[in-house]
């Protein structure tokens, strides 16, 4: 392995660490030798998760903390625990969002809908996806700026970040126009949003070797409709959705220092969609 790549001694706060991705990231992590701080605030698959990665990993490299990345309290709480045992953190991934689902356990619906969308559903996607980004980088970014070590901010975006879903990909046979489901604005009001907020850190910290850029995942493989997944692949250039893992390498890659000379950069890896 170049040595660039290896993370040991580094510990990676995960948000969102739950969820499909989240543990994907952290698998990312360890095994190039780095300890993986979990956050969620779904207690149960988050100690689920956990546990897995600890049989594998060994115990003393994955820790895990219920979270909440809207609250700023708690937050620092999970800082304050972290410096209390002694555990700096050298890398942030935010990964936490809210992403209405297709598949089995969809939850697009015609409230999704511009014309249906509640203020108050915008509020709490906004809170988790954007907001929450951002206090975890003022939070744990600052932590790192003050510290003698470099450290690296990435955040996890998504190619609807640099263009709009195709909504014909929700479409259901049989419904009337203004009942179709939709995917909500506020997805790419936040992915975008994302990519903004990247710019900002990677010139904020940079005199404090404190580096940031996004990484724009494409569709991932995870048991969606048939009919969704045929019309999805139609439009990518290589033909398939993305597998569960293929974004481990981008990960060790923006979190070590075989990246550390890039810096504000949202790297879209949606196996071509974007560019058709």
């Amino acid at each position: 392995m170049n040595e660039k790549y290896d993370l040991s001694g580094k510990s990676a706060l995960i948000t969102g660490a739950a969820g499909l991705l989240g543990g994907q990231h952290a698998i990312a992590i360890l095994q190039h030798g780095g300890t993986v701080v979990l956050t969620d605030v779904n207690q149960a698959e988050l100690k689920k998760k956990a546990q897995i990665l600890s049989e594998e990993f060994g115990k003393n490299n994955v820790f895990f903390f219920l979270m909440d990345v809207t609250s700023e309290d708690s937050i620092n709480n999970v800082l304050e625990k972290l410096t209390l045992a002694g555990i700096h953190i050298s890398i942030l991934i935010n990964n936490a969002a809210i992403d209405p689902k297709v598949g089995p356990k969809e939850t697009l619906s015609e409230s999704s809908r511009l014309e249906n969308f509640s203020v108050e559903q915008w509020n709490k996607e906004l809170a988790v996806g954007l907001t929450g980004t951002f206090l975890c980088s003022k939070i744990f970014g600052t932590a790192m700026a003050t510290s003698e070590n470099s450290g690296v901010i990435l955040n996890i975006s998504s190619d609807l970040s640099i263009i709009s879903p195709d909504q014909r990909l929700y479409a259901k046979n049989g419904l009337e126009p203004h009942f179709q489901p939709v995917k909500p604005i506020t997805y790419c009001a936040i992915k975008s949003g994302i990519t903004g907020l990247t710019r900002y850190l990677a010139t904020y910290w940079s005199d404090n070797n404190v580096r940031c850029n996004s990484l724009s995942p494409g569709g991932v493989e995870n048991g969606q409709g048939q009919d969704f997944t045929n019309n999805l692949i139609t439009r990518i250039p290589m033909g398939r959705m993305a597998h569960v893992d293929e974004y481990q390498a981008a990960v060790q890659f923006l979190c070590s220092d075989a990246s550390q000379y890039m810096n504000g950069q949202n790297i879209v890896m949606d196996g071509g969609r974007s560019v058709w």
